[in-house]
């Protein structure tokens, strides 16, 4: 009986967590049209609900009830499981934050990390592929080779982070940042994570599987209705996850409840306030960037870290 009861809390736990995420995605992109429109000096959404607070939960409700359409040359199967396949696989990263519910906490949380961002390459390129459109392959191409890119480098920071705590559980992470903080001792490193996010959630400046300005829209062209709104609540979930696993990694997320929710909203509102200042990388730049930069640096900490574990021990 008692077996039962805790998978039933368990399970109301990570429904409870599901709906709290898909509530601030939509007020994510409500702010996030608000920043940018007092960026360009205009007034973001202010017509719906109060101040145009009710803009997004308009927008999901016009999308959902439009018509679903598919082209006829795609792959059908494909084409219309890769959204939900994207979203489900954001959610599922959802259940390794390490709060104190009855959540699951992993002991490998940081490979369940790694192989759920790497499923992810998988729908973009289903999604892409599937569509039978010569724009949304070539931009499922450009996000693929860019995630992969940076996954590279995302995962031997994170090695070097598990070199310092001892372990792959993201609370023993957290826990390792009781007397201070990672972004004060690892501060490069910081900074080709935080920019390593950018590159993983494809948002400016390295936008290049949504670059409207060449590819119309990129790899989701011909997504529309329920689909489109799929791709969009897993994008903006994706954000949401990866400013709050900032936190967890360097900012000493978890040990204060307050501190961990308004640290996670500032790189939620970083993420905004790069979109509206930066312009779009040169593809080259960013393939540069990525191999001849973060790579040795990461390279180098991870050396560094794995040494100084050894003279440690």
């Amino acid at each position: 009986m008692k077996f039962f009861f805790d998978i039933l809390s368990i399970s109301l736990s990570y429904l409870i967590l599901v709906v709290g995420v898909l509530i601030s995605v939509a007020f994510m992109v409500l702010f996030e049209r608000k920043i940018l429109g007092y960026i360009q000096i205009r007034k973001g959404p202010n017509k719906v609900g109060y101040s145009g607070i009710l803009q997004s939960f308009g927008d999901a409700i016009k999308l959902f009830i439009k018509e679903q359409f598919l082209p006829l040359s795609s792959n059908f199967l494909v084409y219309y499981f890769s959204p939900v396949f994207s979203l489900f696989i954001v959610l599922l990263l959802w259940s390794l934050t390490p709060f104190n519910s009855l959540m699951m906490n992993f002991m490998f949380g940081g490979l369940f990390f790694f192989c759920c961002t790497s499923f992810g390459v998988y729908t973009l390129m289903g999604s892409g592929w599937s569509s039978n459109s010569n724009y949304a392959l070539l931009g499922a191409m450009r996000g693929v080779a860019q995630t992969i890119s940076y996954e590279v480098s995302m995962a031997l920071i994170f090695l070097s982070l598990i070199f310092l705590a001892g372990h792959y559980s993201l609370s023993s992470l957290v826990m390792s940042q009781s007397v201070m903080w990672f972004m004060f001792m690892l501060f490069p490193i910081f900074l080709c994570w935080v920019t390593s996010c950018l590159a993983e959630t494809n948002r400016t400046p390295f936008d290049f599987a949504e670059g409207e300005s060449e590819l119309v829209s990129g790899f989701n062209i011909e997504y529309g209705s329920g689909g489109f709104a799929l791709l969009f609540l897993a994008e903006y979930g994706s954000i949401i996850f990866m400013s709050y696993l900032i936190v967890l990694l360097f900012l000493g997320g978890g040990m204060n409840f307050i501190l961990f929710n308004i640290l996670g909203c500032f790189f939620c509102y970083w993420f905004i306030w790069v979109r509206g200042t930066l312009p779009r990388f040169r593809y080259d730049k960013l393939m540069y960037l990525a191999w001849k930069s973060y790579l040795p640096v990461s390279l180098y900490f991870l050396f560094f870290f794995y040494f100084l574990s050894l003279v440690v021990v």
